[in-house]
Order: structure tokens, then C-alpha cells, then sequence
């Protein structure tokens, strides 16, 4: 399952309370992973067992109400181009405004799932209110409440019927994406990979009508890179590069299988390089760091060592992934990078024998078992590795309610001291025997 959802309306509808809902109620659930930003706008969200994006374009407008005029014009746009649905949000405490309908105009052109969904409705009587929407000329609404969650379930419900299936295809060759943020070099790095336009084999056209991968052989290596409909590069994109590059990298990032993660070694590990850097773990993508424009940082005796450990610090839990320092100008370690992909590529299909996974697990945790919990002692007796596209783990013990997130941690170290899962993010389950 997979997809891309856009949250649009006019400011203080209540989008940001609704889009929290959707990724929090999972987060608590799914993601317990601490120092995440919190002011991101974007997130995964399950319904259903159904896992789809979820953008929240009002989190990327700053200024007063005439420049959110022209502003909410251009994100409806955006999501408009690179959603698969749009969920337009209303309240129902102002009624249908001026802002509204400009909205719904350029909605109504759009042969894309909308969903018109009236915020703040409560009570009988405000859901009664709610009927003027339908001057909106959207069709039918919902009526929620961001608030409490009323209302959501059938919404979603709704939403997730339309969604596209994305399955992870087995493909035999690994698929790279290159992601970072705007003027990191990303394109330059890809033709200084391609090099000349003679290294194209073919073009697949993706199973999405919009990720188009094309095969290239180099290095001795063959693989596919993502890209995502060629970036449409648009003259009015200028303002809104900041959201369309995180529009187009959570695409580029759901259809492959190693992200190479572009980053300008002048401005650092920032906080846009972290969310994509989140992403692609949430969505159990191996990775590779690339620190470009190398060639322009000032070099003391450490300075490698100090910036890899400044980046480390920044992706923490997760810090066994592959940092190089490359530049895309002189060529610089371009085809190690090619490389280091294919062994994270490698890492992430990897499968543990269950026997030889038991071998060397089980001693390790009979030595440093689970601390004891309010006097009760976990055992755990048997380990195997799901037979999913990515590694996961399953632990059985009696008492599974009683291992914590900082044992699971030590687990995951020893399982990447032992069988090597650089670059790739490790899930591991704690199950009853």
C-alpha cells in the first residue's frame, strides 16, 4: 500500500491538530522513537493495516493572510500535482468563505479523490450547519472533529479505498534513490554517475505512473535509479522548492530500495537533510550519506572524523549507516558511493539461517538477559527473521509485555555486530512463546 495524501485549507481550519491525530495515534503505537522533530509536516499513517504519506501543506506557509491568499493558491497546486488524494478541510464554526471557494475552484478541475471534510462539527446542531458545504460544488463531505476524532474513522475509511496499491516489487536489480534537499547537487551527482547519456540501457516505465526507473550499468555494478517522473522543473517552482522537493523525495523514497542521501557538506546535517533522513528510515529504506561540495570545506587534521560524528549524533538511534565524503566536481569517490549502495542494497535482503541466528543470539542474551521486571525474570528462547522485504526480527519469551525499548536496542547491536545490517534500519519484535 502506499500513496501520498495532501492536507489543504485555508489557515486555522484545524489541519494540523487532524494531521497530528493521524500520525501520532500511530507514532504512540508504531513509532516510539524518541528526538523526533515534532514541527515536521509530514509523516506516515496507517488505517487499517493500509500505510499511506501524509502531507500537511499548510505547514510550509509563514506571513500574514493577503501573502497566504496567493500562497494557498500554489500548495493546492502542488498537491493537486503530487498527490495521489486531497483531503480539503473546512470549518464549520465560519462557514463556507471567500478563501474556501477559490479553493474548491481549482479543486473541482481535478479528476483526483477529494475529500471535503468539515472540521469543529460536535453537535447535532453543527452538523446540521455543515449542509452549506455542499455549495462548494465537491460533492458530498464528511463531517470530523480534529479534536475528539469524531468523524475520522469514516474518512479514512473512505480515503483508503482509493489509495494506490504499491507493492514492494522484487526486482532483481537494486533501486537507488537520490534524495536531499534542494542545491545539494543532486542532479549533478547523477550525471557525474551516468556520465555520458551512452550508459543508458533501457527505460522501464515504473508499475506508478509516476516513478520511472531507468537501468544503468557502471562500475561493473547494474541497478535502477528512481526518478520520479523527471523532476518537472517549473519556473514558479522557485518558492515552493522547499515542499515540492519533500513532495518529490517521499516519492522517490517509497519506490526504492537504498536512498543515497545527498547532503552539502557546507550547510551540514540540518534539520530538512534529518526529515528525509527520518523518512526513509520509517519507511525501512537502506541508506547511504553522501557529504557533497567536500572539496569546499575547510580541512583540519580531524575534520572528517569530527563532521562524521557530529552527523552520527544528529540520526541517533540509528547510527550504523555508511557517511562518504565525496565531490560531485572532481568525481571524487563517486563510484564508491555506487558501492557502498549495493552493499547496504545486499545488507537489506539479507536472511539470517534461523539455526545460525539461534547459535550466536541465544548466548549472547543467556549472558545479558532482560533486566527483571517487578521481581519477574524473561526468558527468551528462540529467535527467527521474518520473511519480509527488509530485516525484521521476532523474539519469543514468556513475558513479552516486560522487554523495553533499551533492551531491544542491545538485541539490535548485537545483531548488527554479528551479521552486518549497515545502512539498513532493523525491526525487531518481542512476541509470546
Amino acid at each position: 500500500m502506499g500513496g501520498i495524501v495532501a492536507i489543504v485549507g485555508r489557515p486555522n481550519v484545524g489541519k494540523s491538530t487532524f494531521f497530528n491525530r493521524l500520525i501520532q495515534r500511530r507514532e504512540a503505537i508504531v513509532d516510539a522513537v524518541s528526538g523526533v522533530t515534532r514541527d515536521r509536516h509530514y509523516g506516515k499513517s496507517d488505517w487499517n493495516g493500509k500505510e499511506f504519506s501524509l502531507v500537511d501543506t499548510g505547514g510550509y506557509v509563514v506571513g500574514s493572510d493577503d501573502i497566504f491568499e496567493q500562497e494557498i493558491d500554489k500548495q493546492v497546486e502542488l498537491a493537486i500535482e503530487e498527490a495521489d488524494a486531497i483531503i480539503f478541510m473546512v470549518d464549520v464554526e465560519s462557514g463556507v468563505t471567500g478563501m474556501d471557494e477559490d479553493v474548491a475552484k481549482l479543486l473541482r478541475r481535478v479528476d483526483k479523490p477529494i475529500f471535503l471534510a468539515v472540521n469543529k462539527v460536535d453537535n447535532a446542531q453543527r452538523a446540521a450547519d455543515a449542509v452549506e458545504f455542499y455549495g462548494l460544488g465537491l460533492g458530498d463531505y464528511f463531517t470530523i472533529s480534529s479534536i475528539n476524532g469524531s468523524g475520522t474513522g469514516e474518512l479514512l475509511d473512505a480515503l483508503v479505498q482509493v489509495l494506490p496499491e504499491i507493492e514492494e516489487e522484487e526486482s532483481e536489480l537494486p533501486r537507488f534513490a537520490v534524495v536531499g534537499r534542494p542545491n545539494a547537487g543532486k542532479s549533478s551527482f547523477i550525471n557525474a554517475l551516468i556520465g555520458e547519456e551512452r550508459y543508458i540501457v533501457t527505460d522501464i516505465a515504473g508499475t506508478t505512473r509516476d516513478s520511472i526507473d531507468t537501468k544503468y550499468n557502471r562500475f561493473g555494478f547494474e541497478f535502477n535509479l528512481v526518478d520520479t517522473a523527471g523532476i518537472r522543473r517549473k519556473a514558479k517552482v522557485k518558492e515552493d522548492l522547499e515542499f515540492y522537493s519533500v513532495m518529490r523525495s517521499i516519492r522517490a523514497i517509497e519506490h526504492c530500495d537504498v536512498c543515497l542521501l545527498l547532503l552539502d557538506a557546507t550547510r551540514g546535517f540540518d534539520g530538512q537533510v534529518q526529515n528525509i533522513f527520518w523518512l526513509a528510515q520509517r519507511n525501512n529504506k537502506g541508506i547511504v550519506i553522501l557529504v557533497n561540495k567536500w572539496d569546499l570545506v575547510e580541512k583540519e587534521t580531524n575534520t572528517v572524523r569530527d563532521y562524521t560524528k557530529k552527523i552520527k549524533e544528529a540520526m541517533e538511534p540509528f547510527v550504523d549507516v555508511p557517511i562518504l565524503f565525496i565531490s560531485v566536481l572532481t568525481k571524487q569517490r563517486i563510484y564508491k558511493a555506487i558501492e557502498t549502495a549495493v552493499e547496504v542494497y545486499q545488507n537489506r535482503s539479507k536472511k539470517v539461517v534461523t539455526r545460525k541466528l539461534n547459535d550466536v543470539m541465544l548466548p549472547i542474551i543467556e549472558k545479558t538477559p532482560p533486566p527483571s521486571y517487578k521481581g519477574k525474570y524473561v526468558k527468551i528462547k528462540f529467535c527467527t527473521q521474518l520473511p519480509t522485504p527488509y530485516p525484521q526480527f521476532a523474539f519469543f519469551c514468556n513475558l513479552p509485555q516486560y522487554v523495553r525499548d533499551p533492551y531491544k536496542r542491545f538485541l539490535e547491536n548485537k545483531l548488527r555486530e554479528n551479521f552486518d545490517f549497515t545502512g539498513v534500519p532493523v525491526t525487531i519484535f518481542i512476541r509470546k512463546k
